[in-house]
Protein backbone atom coordinates (compact mmCIF):
# COMPACT_ATOMS: atom_id res chain seq x y z
CA UNK A 1 0.00 0.00 0.00
CA UNK A 2 1.41 3.38 -1.01
CA UNK A 3 0.31 6.76 0.30
CA UNK A 4 1.53 8.72 -2.75
CA UNK A 5 -1.63 9.30 -4.84
CA UNK A 6 0.42 9.64 -8.06
CA UNK A 7 2.72 6.65 -7.46
CA UNK A 8 2.91 4.18 -10.35
CA UNK A 9 0.47 1.30 -9.90
CA UNK A 10 -1.75 -0.97 -11.96
CA UNK A 11 -4.78 1.33 -12.22
CA UNK A 12 -6.93 -1.47 -13.67
CA UNK A 13 -7.20 -2.74 -10.07
CA UNK A 14 -8.75 0.53 -8.87
CA UNK A 15 -12.41 1.59 -9.08
CA UNK A 16 -12.88 4.69 -11.28
CA UNK A 17 -14.21 7.61 -9.28
CA UNK A 18 -14.71 11.36 -9.75
CA UNK A 19 -15.01 14.24 -7.32
CA UNK A 20 -15.70 17.95 -7.12
CA UNK A 21 -14.32 20.60 -4.85
CA UNK A 22 -17.07 23.21 -4.74
CA UNK A 23 -15.91 26.73 -3.84
CA UNK A 24 -18.14 29.55 -2.66
CA UNK A 25 -17.57 33.22 -3.57
CA UNK A 26 -15.40 33.61 -0.46
CA UNK A 27 -13.07 30.77 -1.44
CA UNK A 28 -14.36 28.24 1.10
CA UNK A 29 -15.09 24.65 0.08
CA UNK A 30 -18.27 22.66 0.58
CA UNK A 31 -17.93 19.62 2.85
CA UNK A 32 -20.66 17.07 3.47
CA UNK A 33 -21.04 15.14 6.72
CA UNK A 34 -21.41 11.49 5.69
CA UNK A 35 -24.66 10.03 6.96
CA UNK A 36 -23.17 6.59 7.67
CA UNK A 37 -19.85 7.73 9.17
CA UNK A 38 -18.91 7.70 12.84
CA UNK A 39 -15.91 9.08 14.63
CA UNK A 40 -13.81 12.17 13.94
CA UNK A 41 -13.48 11.78 10.15
CA UNK A 42 -17.00 12.22 8.80
CA UNK A 43 -16.53 15.04 6.27
CA UNK A 44 -15.75 14.85 2.56
CA UNK A 45 -16.17 16.56 -0.80
CA UNK A 46 -18.80 15.19 -3.23
CA UNK A 47 -17.40 12.17 -5.05
CA UNK A 48 -18.43 8.79 -6.34
CA UNK A 49 -18.04 6.00 -8.83
CA UNK A 50 -18.04 6.45 -12.57
CA UNK A 51 -20.59 4.50 -14.59
CA UNK A 52 -19.42 2.32 -17.49
CA UNK A 53 -18.62 4.58 -20.47
CA UNK A 54 -19.11 7.79 -18.47
CA UNK A 55 -16.41 10.45 -18.71
CA UNK A 56 -14.91 11.76 -15.47
CA UNK A 57 -16.35 15.27 -15.55
CA UNK A 58 -19.87 14.04 -16.32
CA UNK A 59 -19.55 11.61 -13.41
CA UNK A 60 -18.37 14.38 -11.08
CA UNK A 61 -21.31 16.62 -12.03
CA UNK A 62 -23.74 13.70 -11.67
CA UNK A 63 -22.36 12.90 -8.23
CA UNK A 64 -22.59 16.58 -7.27
CA UNK A 65 -26.29 16.57 -8.17
CA UNK A 66 -27.03 13.19 -6.55
CA UNK A 67 -25.33 14.14 -3.28
CA UNK A 68 -26.16 17.85 -3.00
CA UNK A 69 -29.01 18.68 -5.39
CA UNK A 70 -26.76 21.22 -7.16
CA UNK A 71 -27.20 21.23 -10.94
CA UNK A 72 -24.59 22.17 -13.57
CA UNK A 73 -26.43 25.49 -14.11
CA UNK A 74 -25.53 26.46 -10.52
CA UNK A 75 -21.76 26.12 -10.99
CA UNK A 76 -18.90 27.32 -13.17
CA UNK A 77 -15.78 25.30 -13.85
CA UNK A 78 -12.52 26.57 -12.40
CA UNK A 79 -10.15 23.72 -13.26
CA UNK A 80 -9.27 20.06 -13.01
CA UNK A 81 -6.40 17.78 -12.10
CA UNK A 82 -5.04 15.93 -15.11
CA UNK A 83 -4.64 12.21 -14.61
CA UNK A 84 -5.63 9.93 -11.78
CA UNK A 85 -5.02 10.23 -8.06
CA UNK A 86 -5.36 6.89 -6.29
CA UNK A 87 -5.59 5.44 -2.82
CA UNK A 88 -5.64 1.90 -1.48
CA UNK A 89 -8.37 0.55 0.76
CA UNK A 90 -6.93 -0.52 4.13
CA UNK A 91 -7.06 -4.28 4.84
CA UNK A 92 -9.96 -3.95 7.30
CA UNK A 93 -12.09 -2.23 4.65
CA UNK A 94 -11.22 -4.85 2.04
CA UNK A 95 -12.26 -7.61 4.46
CA UNK A 96 -15.34 -5.87 5.82
CA UNK A 97 -16.88 -4.84 2.52
CA UNK A 98 -15.46 -7.64 0.36
CA UNK A 99 -14.13 -5.11 -2.12
CA UNK A 100 -13.35 -6.28 -5.65
CA UNK A 101 -11.01 -3.32 -6.06
CA UNK A 102 -7.66 -2.62 -4.42
CA UNK A 103 -8.74 1.01 -3.96
CA UNK A 104 -10.04 3.93 -5.95
CA UNK A 105 -8.55 6.03 -8.75
CA UNK A 106 -10.03 9.50 -8.85
CA UNK A 107 -10.31 12.46 -11.21
CA UNK A 108 -10.91 15.81 -9.48
CA UNK A 109 -12.61 19.00 -10.67
CA UNK A 110 -12.94 22.47 -9.12
CA UNK A 111 -16.16 24.45 -9.55
CA UNK A 112 -17.43 27.76 -8.19
CA UNK A 113 -20.92 27.58 -6.66
CA UNK A 114 -23.15 30.39 -7.96
CA UNK A 115 -26.20 29.81 -5.76
CA UNK A 116 -27.09 30.11 -2.09
CA UNK A 117 -27.15 27.57 0.73
CA UNK A 118 -30.92 27.23 0.23
CA UNK A 119 -30.20 25.58 -3.15
CA UNK A 120 -28.72 22.47 -1.51
CA UNK A 121 -30.99 19.42 -1.27
CA UNK A 122 -29.18 16.52 0.40
CA UNK A 123 -32.17 14.25 -0.29
CA UNK A 124 -32.34 15.00 -4.06
CA UNK A 125 -31.48 11.42 -5.03
CA UNK A 126 -31.84 8.50 -2.58
CA UNK A 127 -30.05 7.03 -0.83
CA UNK A 128 -28.98 10.14 1.04
CA UNK A 129 -25.19 10.31 1.38
CA UNK A 130 -24.80 13.43 3.53
CA UNK A 131 -26.80 14.45 6.60
CA UNK A 132 -25.50 18.03 6.72
CA UNK A 133 -22.89 20.31 5.19
CA UNK A 134 -20.61 23.20 6.01
CA UNK A 135 -18.18 25.54 4.29
CA UNK A 136 -14.53 25.28 5.33
CA UNK A 137 -11.13 26.49 4.19
CA UNK A 138 -9.57 24.30 1.49
CA UNK A 139 -6.51 23.50 3.58
CA UNK A 140 -8.70 22.27 6.47
CA UNK A 141 -10.35 19.50 4.42
CA UNK A 142 -7.48 16.95 4.46
CA UNK A 143 -7.56 16.78 8.26
CA UNK A 144 -11.32 16.10 8.21
CA UNK A 145 -11.18 13.11 5.85
CA UNK A 146 -10.56 9.53 6.94
CA UNK A 147 -6.75 9.07 7.16
CA UNK A 148 -6.37 6.55 4.32
CA UNK A 149 -7.89 9.05 1.85
CA UNK A 150 -5.87 11.98 3.21
CA UNK A 151 -2.95 11.91 0.70
CA UNK A 152 -5.44 12.37 -2.16
CA UNK A 153 -7.13 15.26 -0.35
CA UNK A 154 -3.74 16.86 0.30
CA UNK A 155 -2.86 16.60 -3.41
CA UNK A 156 -6.25 18.04 -4.40
CA UNK A 157 -5.91 20.91 -1.92
CA UNK A 158 -2.45 21.74 -3.26
CA UNK A 159 -3.63 21.62 -6.88
CA UNK A 160 -6.67 23.83 -6.25
CA UNK A 161 -5.11 26.32 -3.80
CA UNK A 162 -5.34 29.12 -6.33
CA UNK A 163 -9.15 28.82 -6.31
CA UNK A 164 -9.37 29.26 -2.55
CA UNK A 165 -9.10 33.03 -2.85
CA UNK A 166 -12.26 35.11 -2.96
CA UNK A 167 -14.12 35.36 -6.27
CA UNK A 168 -12.90 38.37 -8.21
CA UNK A 169 -9.49 38.59 -6.49
CA UNK A 170 -6.41 38.45 -8.68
Amino acid sequence: MTADPRAPRDLSLYRPNAGIVLFDAGGLTWLGRRKDARGPWVWQWPQGGMDEGEDAESAALRELYEETGVTPAMVEKLGEIEGWLAYDFPPEVLRQKRKNWRGQKQRWFAYRFLGSDADFDLTAVPPQEFESFRWAPLDAAPQLIIPWKRPVYEAVAAAFATFARRAGET
